[in-house]
């Protein structure tokens, strides 16, 4: 896991004949301003060769936020460290809790409607409109709307009786996570809700996020995709610890857009205001709350350190709304 506190850009031009090529790079470094920038000269300069010599690479890395970098380390303002876990503040201002091995896990609950039911009900109501007035004969236009109308809103109630006949999101998500204790009694997972799913953490042992058992739970329990390629390609695991902005009543957006660190000192000045504004706010809030831990595991004390700071930062086990 690599958050780097300095960032820097180069630039690098190349022309033969009627064609010029200009590349640019990040570089990145903990140590300060002078190495981040001689590392994105290293890094341009690596870059421009290989195009020269053939090789199909993109001319420019674009500032992206966590869940859009590929290759590029996390590109957040560091709020915090403790130990190797580090609180970043994320694209869109939230605090989120960065670890290179204790797995966090956050399952979104399933909340699709039974396939095709929402349009077919929909399409239905649209025809019995249509046929009102596309039918020259009032009486008949009538008819055809009252039945069509008729079998939109049957649809709707068959849909809405399996939806109502059938386990909810979340008893489904936790029957996932019971079947995978229940085959790995040894293992032992702290279990929080989170506003949309829930979340879990591993208390028996370290993993890296590329370690065969990670991928078999994230299988098991049917983890978030993206969260799941993020681990992976930022070499962490990573759970969000304050509030969502528009959960807790803030609309304006994190300044400046898009938010991706790092930023001119021009903007500062917006951006901790934002921030101060949004802090305020938030602190009224969790990010989670504790249901359960589960298995029969001994537990890691590395990462009940990490659970703990987790749970103070998050305001799991107090009586906060989540947000």
């Amino acid at each position: 896991m690599i958050v780097p506190a300095y960032w820097a850009e180069s630039r690098s031009q190349h022309r033969e004949k009627n064609r010029q090529i200009t590349v640019r790079r990040w570089g990145w470094s903990d140590t300060g301003q002078v190495e981040a920038q001689a590392h994105a000269d290293e890094r341009v300069r690596d870059a421009l060769a290989r195009l020269i010599a053939g090789e199909a690479l993109p001319r420019r890395e674009p500032k992206k936020a966590y869940n859009g970098a590929h290759g590029v380390p996390i590109r957040e303002e560091i709020v915090e460290r403790h130990g190797t876990s580090v609180i970043t503040r994320n694209a869109y201002g939230a605090r989120c809790l960065n670890t290179p091995d204790v797995l966090f896990a956050d399952i979104d609950f399933d909340t699709a409607s039974p396939a095709g039911t929402g349009w077919a009900w929909m399409l239905l109501v649209a025809a019995a409109v249509g046929a009102w007035w596309l039918i020259e004969s009032t009486v008949l236009g009538a008819v055809a709307a009252a039945v069509l109308a008729g079998l939109a809103f049957a649809a709707r109630r068959r849909a809405a009786h399996r939806t109502a006949a059938s386990p909810q999101p979340e008893a489904l998500a936790r029957e996932r996570i019971a079947t995978f204790m229940a085959a790995h009694p040894l293992w032992k997972l702290a279990v929080y809700r989170t506003p949309a799913g829930l979340r879990a953490i591993a208390l028996h042992q370290r993993f890296k996020p590329d370690d065969a058992a990670v991928a078999s739970f994230f299988d098991a329990v049917k983890v978030d995709p993206t969260y799941r390629v993020m681990c992976l390609n930022q070499h962490c695991f990573r759970a969000r610890v304050s509030a969502k902005p528009w959960r807790i009543g803030i609309e304006r957006h994190l300044r400046p857009r898009p938010g991706v660190w790092p930023v001119s000192g021009e903007h500062l000045p917006a951006r901790q205001a934002w921030v101060a504004a949004y802090e305020a706010e938030a602190g009224a809030h969790a990010a989670c709350r504790w249901l359960e831990t589960l298995g029969q595991g001994a537990i890691d004390l590395d990462a009940k350190a990490v659970q703990e700071l987790h749970d103070q930062l998050s305001g799991a086990t107090s009586e906060r709304p989540i947000a």
